[in-house]
């Protein structure tokens, strides 16, 4: 059975709850900017995690396990 959550910045977070997964990484260019370099994952209720490169390819895969579990 596949696992129907992601580990997402030390979060459990359930896959479905996840919305999009950005394809590429942040960029704002403010020099506060605390997750520059790392990929926003948006969940429900216009929320953003942000995931390294790991955490999102972990992510991705659960989400197609969890949606086609063959």
């Amino acid at each position: 059975m596949p696992e129907a959550f992601a580990i997402i910045d030390d979060k459990h977070v359930p896959l479905a709850r996840v919305v999009w997964v950005s394809d590429l990484p942040h960029f704002c260019g403010n020099e506060d900017c605390d997750v520059e370099g790392r990929y926003e994952i948006r969940i429900e209720g216009d929320d953003s995690l942000f995931a390294s490169r790991e955490e999102r390819d972990e992510t991705m895969n659960r989400l197609g396990d969890w949606l086609d579990p063959r």
